[in-house]
This record gives structure tokens, C-alpha cells and sequence, in this order.
């Protein structure tokens, strides 16, 4: 079954993620929630401890099997998907917490793929904010920037930095990219985001 149309974005907490695959999902765009305020919220409502802050080996094994099945639910879509993170970030999350990366989750990272092309969000200062589900501090969201990129460009897909840009400019720059059937090289360096 063909995973060309999925389409992940990545990147550090509080980057525009969320904002702009809302403003896609406006447009028309089918998408995929992110799993980990998701998943914060559910356990905080029943008393859960796999969070990031009380049990991160169990938060990390709830992120793996949210991202499993929207991975199964975007692949039966048509059109193109949109992503908010894939399951390479439950890697990149267990990297940023010093904590082993079970095999699983490595053998889902190199079997279930997803359009070579990678959208990332850079750590953006001026609209980083901490909320109820987002404790962590801006440094600590650069590095989560960095070793997503890490993860992802080590799996082999194409690095497209999204740019520090208004909403409705990245949503443009991001419908310009989701023709799967165009070569990803034709992105490289266009627009004001930067390939790596």
C-alpha cells in the first residue's frame, strides 16, 4: 500500500506545529493529531502516571501505539495526510531523555514509512509559550528541535525547514510541497525554508 501521501511534520514543542496543521485541516487537508498532549490530557484525567514528567518509558510506549494507529488510519486516506509528528519522534523523544530505544520501536521506524519529504518547525522564540501540557523550557525544545532532525535525516527522509513565517504563509508553503508524485529534490532549497 502506497505511504507517499503521508506527510509528517516535525520539530520542538511550541514551534507552530499545531497552529498550522489546524489551518490545513481548515483548508480541506485531512490530518492527524499530535499524541503527546493527547495522551497528557487522558492521563491526567485518570490519574495515569505515563507522563512525561512521573513515567517517560510509559508515556513514550503510549506515544509509540498512538502513532501506530494514525499511521494506519492516514494510510487508508486518498488524498494527502498531514501528520502532526510520526513515529520517528517517539525515537527522537527516548534519544532527548537518555532512556533506550526498544527494538520495536526501531523496527516500526525503518518498516512503516512515510513521504520522504519532512516538514520541520525550528525552535521559534518569539511565539514559544509553556502551558498545562508543554513544561518543558526553551532550551530544552531547541534540543528537542535538533534531535528530530537528527532521527528523521539518519532514517533517510528530507529535511524541509518550514519558515518563521505568519500561519497562512507556512500552510501555502506546505500545500506548494504535497504533490506526492513530484520529486522531493525539486523542494530543495525553495521558498524560505531550508533544506537539509
Amino acid at each position: 500500500m502506497r505511504t507517499d501521501h503521508l506527510f509528517v511534520i516535525t520539530g520542538g514543542p511550541g514551534s507552530g506545529k499545531s497552529s498550522l496543521i489546524a489551518a490545513l485541516a481548515m483548508q480541506g487537508i485531512a490530518t492527524m493529531p499530535e499524541a503527546g498532549r493527547a495522551i497528557i490530557q487522558d492521563q491526567v484525567a485518570i490519574g495515569g502516571d505515563a507522563l512525561p514528567w512521573a513515567d517517560r518509558a510509559a508515556f513514550a510506549t503510549q506515544m509509540l501505539g498512538w502513532e501506530l494507529r494514525s499511521y494506519r488510519e492516514a494510510r487508508a486516506l486518498a488524498g494527502p495526510v498531514v501528520l502532526d509528528r510520526g513515529i520517528p519522534d517517539v525515537i527522537g523523544y527516548l534519544r532527548l531523555c537518555g532512556l533506550a530505544v526498544p527494538a520495536p520501536a526501531e523496527r516500526a521506524a525503518a518498516a512503516f514509512r512515510y513521504n520522504r519529504i519532512v516538514f520541520i518547525a525550528p525552535h521559534w522564540p518569539e511565539i514559544y509559550a509553556r502551558d498545562a501540557e508543554r513544561k518543558q523550557d526553551a532550551a530544552e525544545a531547541q534540543a528537542t528541535h535538533e534531535v528530530m532532525a537528527e532521527v528523521y535525516a539518519g532514517l533517510g527522509y528530507e529535511l524541509v525547514e518550514l519558515p518563521l513565517a505568519p500561519v497562512a504563509e507556512r500552510a501555502r508553503f506546505v500545500r506548494a510541497r504535497l504533490n506526492p508524485s513530484a520529486d522531493a529534490a525539486a523542494c530543495r532549497g525553495c521558498g524560505s525554508g531550508r533544506s537539509r
